[in-house]
């Protein structure tokens, strides 16, 4: 996707007033030094950024606080009735889906809605997949999805709800330039990530990796700052956490790295084959699949949902959610998952997607290779087990989003472990290049084209509303 060329609202806000008073082409060198400190319009636009970090993250840890809550309901139910889901699951997908066609711009992972709003400039159309009642939707629908044992994550939706939260803040105060308001977008984007996974700097990274698919942004201050509002407001009011706890597993040079070549080739295999099928769900499912879709979503989703819950029931219960607790079980080796964890949650994952309802895959895609790692584990017995899962889970999420740096600093800080940043590394760059070969388009690139203006029928996702 073309980058996006962005400069700090203030620095913009100067080169315009500068150009306005007869200055235009000395740009930001030659602005009065004072400009920065006294000009209403430049506090006003740092408030709007700040305030609007500070946003995000209340509704990112709101959001967290209640799917954390509603995980632990669900599996109480599972423990006082295994067959829970078979009744809950169709019913609850069935509605979700039927709701979704009153939030339209909330289903699916909400990234792919944030990237295109960057190469949007007509307000109308960014209206459709940010705005407040799509972030209120999504969180919603999100939660109730999660209740009813969908495999989704809330971190894609969060990038969505926080670009959300800036764009409504940037009509209010009527940003004049479109690079402030792509500024705003990528801004609540990036806050979106780092308060959801309490990685600051992997929220910055994402937004110039993934979201604006350049390296040569100009940033300072606005992504930057916002994020580091972001971190502070979650590390404030959650504490210093780690979402799949703590482990000292290292790598040592030599035969311990053969895991990094295996780990990296096959998530890189497994995890462009996941994105291949969920591009190819997005042009429209095959056969008589299509038509029953289109002509009725609601019963589709209530299907999905008898499928997810057999899934489900296949897993011991390990597939519903949004796959943390099993992916922190791999990693500190506090309990058994089946050996078939891995390929389950990546089917249940698929099929909630394909469903159309809201809901992310980052945490999903994370457990799926934390089992996969858990596999490959037996495999290379002279390689710590603890070590190659957390290889496996930035091989196949790294084949996923083909975003390496995103995806080794992401588990990286998510698990607090230094001693591994060589082999993760390695094995990202390894499973992206593999997963390039099997999924030649980004994932999240290719879905973006689908919610463009003009964008035909075929190239959409899956959207239950259209009934």
């Amino acid at each position: 996707m073309a980058g996006v060329e962005l400069a700090a609202p203030w620095q913009a806000d100067a080169e315009e007033e500068g150009a306005e008073g007869g200055r235009a082409g000395r740009g930001l060198r030659h602005a009065p030094r004072f400009h920065y400190l006294f000009s209403p319009r430049l506090w006003l636009q740092r408030i709007v950024f700040w305030g609007g970090a500070v946003a995000v993250a209340g509704a990112a840890i709101v959001f967290a606080m209640s799917a954390s809550y509603l995980d632990v309901l669900l599996h109480r139910g599972l423990a006082w009735w295994p067959y829970l889901p078979f009744v809950v699951t169709p019913i609850g997908m069935a509605l979700v889906v039927g709701l979704t066609r009153y939030f339209r711009g909330s289903e699916g992972s909400g990234i792919p809605q944030t990237i295109a709003a960057l190469s949007m400039r007509e307000p109308s159309a960014r209206s459709r997949v940010l705005s407040l009642k799509i972030a209120a939707g999504k969180i919603g629908l999100t939660l109730l999805a999660l209740i009813s044992g969908a495999s989704v994550g809330r971190e894609g939706p969060t990038v969505q709800i926080g670009a959300s939260i800036m764009q409504a803040l940037g009509r209010v105060t009527r940003f004049a330039r479109h690079d402030l308001d792509k500024g705003l977008i990528l801004a609540g984007g990036a806050a979106g990530i780092a308060a959801a996974f309490n990685t600051p700097l992997a929220g910055i990274v994402f937004a110039i990796e993934e979201m604006s698919r350049s390296f040569e942004e100009r940033t300072s201050g606005t992504i930057t700052t916002a994020v580091i509002v972001a971190g502070i407001v979650s590390l404030a009011v959650l504490g210093d956490y780690t979402y799949f706890g703590h482990t000292s597993a290292a790598l040592r040079f030599g035969e311990g790295w053969i895991a990094v070549a295996v780990c990296g080739v096959a998530g890189g295999l497994l995890g462009g084959f996941f994105s291949f099928l969920l591009i190819r769900a997005a042009s429209g499912l095959p056969g008589k699949l299509g038509p029953f879709v289109r002509a009725r979503p609601v019963a589709f989703g209530a299907l999905c949902g008898l499928l997810l819950a057999i899934i489900g029931f296949a897993s011991h219960g390990t597939t519903f959610g949004t796959g943390y607790r099993e992916a922190r079980s791999i990693v500190e080796h506090t309990e058994s998952m089946p050996a078939a964890f891995g390929i389950l949650k990546m089917l249940a994952t698929v099929v909630s997607y394909v469903s159309g309802i809201p809901g992310g895959i980052f945490s999903p895609s994370l457990a799926v290779g934390a089992g996969l790692g858990a596999n490959l584990a037996l495999l290379m017995p002279y390689a710590p087990a603890g070590a190659v899962a957390l290889l496996g889970m930035v091989g196949y999420f790294a084949g996923v989003v083909q975003a390496p740096i995103t995806s080794f600093v992401i588990v990286m800080e998510m698990t607090a472990n230094n001693q591994m940043l060589l082999p993760l590394m390695a094995t990202a760059l390894i499973a992206t290049g593999i997963s390039r070969l099997v999924c030649p388009e980004p994932l999240y690139a290719r879905l973006a084209q689908g919610f463009l203006p003009g964008a035909s029928s075929e190239r959409r996702p899956p959207d239950p509303r259209q009934a």
